[in-house]
């Protein structure tokens, strides 16, 4: 058993990072509708997110929404990238198919 100074200096923060910092995301991956997170005035939300090697990362809603459009044209994608710009309500994504 470990002391609470032991676990204190060992703690990890968890931080949900973005679908973007991937180079490839494959299109069979497993996605979670559960996560929650608190945004700047306090208030809870809930948001899309996939694991990746332990890691979680969010999966925005538009980039769902383009990616159903690329399949529906291209139904057989396997992997796709995500581009990001902007920061915060200015955030923009782009969906990039990779094959």
């Amino acid at each position: 058993m470990s002391s609470i100074k032991e676990n204190a200096k060992n703690y990890i923060s968890k931080q949900t990072k973005n679908i973007a910092e991937l180079k490839s995301v494959e299109v069979d991956l497993a996605i979670f509708t559960d996560g929650k997170g608190k945004d700047k005035e306090g208030k809870e939300f809930t948001y899309n997110y996939i694991e990746v090697d332990g890691e979680e990362y969010r999966v925005p809603d538009k980039v769902l929404k383009d990616l159903k459009a690329i399949l529906a044209k291209k139904p057989n994608l396997k992997t796709f990238s995500v581009s990001k710009q902007g920061q915060g309500l200015n955030t923009t994504y782009t969906v990039i198919p990779l094959d």
